[in-house]
C-alpha cells in the first residue's frame, strides 16, 4: 500500500513552497473581501499527485458515501405564483464526511495517512498564508469524488446560525484529476449574475474560497470510470469567537 506524504507541504512543488514562505503572489489574496476565491494549477508535484491520486482510487473509492440531493419536486408542483422558483442546494457525488471516526471511510483515510496530511501544520499554514490571516485549529474535513454526471448545484455556503461562521470562513480545495476528465466548470456571480466561469479540472489544483458566495459546479464530463477528488478543508478566522460576541 502506498502511503500518502505526513505533510501537505510535502505535495507542493518549488512554487508551492513560495506560498509557506510568504513570498508568492497569491499571498494574502483573500484578505481582500472583495476577492472570492483563487485558483492556482502551478502549485503542486504533478508526480506526487497522481501517485495520490491512485492510492486514494485503489484504497478509498469503495468506502466512499453516496451524496444525493435531488431537486425536490415540490420546488415545481407546490408552486403557487408564477416566476416564483425556489430551489434548495443540489449535489450528486461520493464523499467521507469526517464526522465519526467509527465510519469506514474514515478508518481507512487514517490507515493510508490522509487523515494526518490533512490534518498537518502545513495545510493550515498554506490556507493561513493565501486567507492572509490567522485561522482556527480545528478546521472540518471532507473528502469528495465527482464521477461522470456528479455536481454541486447552485449555494452559497453561509451558515448565519454557527456564529463563528456567520461572518465569513475559508475553504481550501485540493483537486486531483483524472487524465480521461473531459470537463467541469465552476461557474460564480459577480455583481449578482451567474457570470464568471473557470475550468477545475486541471490535474493537481488549489482553490481557495473566501465564503459565502453564489456558485456551483457543473456535472463532471468524462471517461468510464474518470473523476475528480477533492480533499477540502474548511477554516474559521481564529478571532471568530471573538466577533460572535460582539
Amino acid at each position: 500500500m502506498t502511503i500518502v506524504p505526513t505533510e501537505f507541504e510535502d505535495l507542493l512543488n518549488r512554487n508551492g513552497r513560495k506560498v509557506l514562505t510568504g513570498t508568492h503572489a497569491l499571498c494574502g489574496s483573500l484578505a481582500d473581501p472583495r476577492t472570492r476565491f483563487v485558483i492556482a494549477d502551478d502549485l503542486l508535484d504533478r508526480a506526487r499527485i497522481a501517485r495520490l491520486r491512485t492510492t486514494l482510487e485503489q484504497q478509498l473509492s469503495e468506502t466512499l458515501e453516496p451524496l444525493a440531493k435531488p431537486i425536490p419536486p415540490e420546488s415545481i408542483w407546490d408552486m403557487r405564483r408564477d416566476y416564483a422558483e425556489l430551489l434548495p442546494k443540489t449535489a450528486r457525488a461520493r464523499t467521507i464526511f469526517f464526522e465519526s471516526r467509527r465510519e469506514r471511510g474514515v478508518k481507512m483515510a487514517d490507515r493510508i495517512g490522509l487523515l494526518r496530511l490533512m490534518r498537518s501544520q502545513s495545510f493550515r499554514a498554506f490556507a493561513e498564508a493565501l486567507a492572509g490571516r490567522k485561522l482556527a485549529s480545528g478546521w472540518g474535513l471532507q473528502v469528495l469524488r465527482y464521477g461522470s454526471g456528479d455536481y454541486s448545484g447552485p449555494h452559497n455556503d453561509h451558515h448565519p446560525e454557527n456564529k463563528r461562521a456567520a461572518r465569513g470562513y475559508i475553504d481550501l480545495h485540493v483537486g486531483l484529476c483524472a487524465p480521461g476528465v473531459a470537463h467541469q466548470w465552476l461557474v460564480y456571480s459577480r455583481a449578482g449574475h451567474f457570470s464568471e466561469i473557470v475550468s477545475v479540472t486541471a490535474p493537481a489544483t488549489v482553490t481557495a474560497y473566501r465564503l459565502p458566495f453564489w456558485h456551483y459546479t457543473t456535472p463532471l464530463v468524462g471517461k468510464p470510470g474518470a473523476g475528480r477528488w477533492v480533499l477540502l478543508g474548511t477554516f474559521l478566522f481564529a478571532n471568530a469567537h471573538r466577533q460572535a460576541r460582539r
